[in-house]
């Protein structure tokens, strides 16, 4: 059986991590080299670099704090942030990134995802959807969630992958941050939709709301946090064992 991957997220800006709730409100909490470093050496499946303020400033990811936390990390690294080319593709491999993470680009460009995995394999383009419900539809937000595109998020999501996304993070607006469980039916809705691996993003409070998350959805591939780590109120060794203990496959 395929272990269910645990990912922290460091959503970066003007070269720290911060965090925030629904997308909002957010506060300084470490250097993304240090956390990187951390996460690497205590059990983390992989981890996620978002220069969260890239699109909606209308500018390129930094490169220079990627590089160096590109270099402390041992093991999968997906980046995201401002990726709208083929050539932001290439800039951020070449950075140490191991998948490219793109929304608003694909917005933009909706060939982006096709060229994309046409040069660099599906496995290394991530689809990453930040979605809210709006008049009881889900819908697709661009430039961090600031402005809603007016798109049904599961019909996107599936187009997306039929052209070439190997994988999809679903970040839930609607529960970021607040800390009371992942968005089940959103999640359940994208499982039934594709067949790639699916991230689940924005919710998580404590061990017992990754339990829920994988015994609801044993599609799910992993479940994705980014304070609860970052603050110490979840250690991913203590996670991973209690996974275990209930027989969801991890990593130990």
């Amino acid at each position: 059986m395929i272990t269910k991957r645990i990912i922290p997220c460091l959503d970066v800006k003007d070269g720290r991590v911060v965090k925030g709730v629904n997308f909002e409100g957010l506060h300084d909490v470490d250097s993304p080299v240090e956390l990187a470093k951390y996460y690497s050496a205590c059990g983390a499946d992989e981890l996620v670099f978002y220069d969260i303020t890239a699109s909606s400033d209308g500018r390129k990811l930094f490169t220079q704090i990627l590089t160096e936390t590109a270099r402390n990390v041992f093991i999968p690294l997906t980046v995201g942030g401002g990726i709208s080319s083929t050539a932001d593709f290439e800039r951020v491999l070449a950075c140490g990134a191991d998948k490219v993470s793109v929304n608003t680009g694909a917005i933009s460009n909706p060939a982006l995802v096709h060229e994309a995995a046409e040069l660099y394999g599906d496995q290394c383009v991530v689809l990453s959807a930040d979605i809210k419900r709006v008049n009881g539809q889900f819908h697709v937000f661009a430039r961090g969630g600031r402005d809603d595109t007016g798109m049904e998020a599961i019909e996107w999501i599936r187009r997306c992958v039929g052209e070439g996304a190997g994988e999809v993070v679903v970040n839930s607006i609607d529960t970021d941050g607040v800390k009371q469980g992942f968005d089940i039916e959103l999640l359940r809705a994208v499982c039934d939709a594709v067949k790639v691996p699916v991230i689940a993003s924005g919710g998580a409070g404590n061990i017992a709301h990754f339990i829920e998350l994988f015994k609801a959805i044993p599609q799910v591939d992993a479940g994705l946090a980014a304070s609860i780590f970052h603050f110490g109120e979840v250690r991913i060794a203590d996670l991973k064992a209690e996974m275990a203990r209930c027989g969801i496959p991890a990593r130990l």
